[in-house]
């Protein structure tokens, strides 16, 4: 083989490495674009499953023994809140921690958590006291969410 030949053959060897190592740099562009579209997608998702356990009380009309099982099973979630207004306490009692619903809605401040909730659930279930929930009573559920959108508590209003 002349010296001609070897240096075409070393040149094309050449390309040929550059053409593949463009390849590969192309493809893995292309494979970041997509992993960023799922992640954004999988992010998307999992925000609407953590909220999904609250959606069941989106303006809607439930017992007073659902919103009993609403403060069990939802008071003890930090930056969370349920407030039980009922016909002897119109005032309302606030059980996890005290929301800020006393701005209007588009306040920067409306949502934010103020501080620890007084209320407990033994005096849900108390004739006795004002904020005993009657079991059959119907109460009218909103949801409380702050300026991010997250929703932050639930507020339940005798009717």
């Amino acid at each position: 083989m002349s010296n001609a030949q070897k240096a075409l053959v070393m040149a094309a060897g050449i390309f040929l490495a550059i053409a593949l190592i463009t390849l590969a740099v192309v493809l893995f562009i292309s494979a970041q674009d997509s992993t960023k579209a799922a992640q954004s997608n999988f992010s998307n998702i999992q925000t609407e499953l953590s909220q999904t356990a609250f959606t069941v009380y989106d303006n809607t009309l439930v017992s007073g023994s659902q919103v009993v099982n609403a403060l069990r099973k939802f008071s003890d979630q930090d930056q969370f809140g349920i407030q039980i207004v009922t016909g002897k306490n119109p005032a309302g009692q606030w059980y996890g921690k005290v929301i800020n619903t006393g701005v209007p809605m588009d306040s920067i401040t409306y949502g934010s958590v103020v501080g620890p909730g007084t209320g407990r659930l033994d005096h849900t279930m108390d004739e006795a006291n004002v904020n005993y929930v009657n079991p059959s009573g119907k109460f009218k559920a909103q949801l409380v969410k702050d300026k991010s959108n997250v929703i932050r508590g639930i507020v339940f209003r005798q009717q």
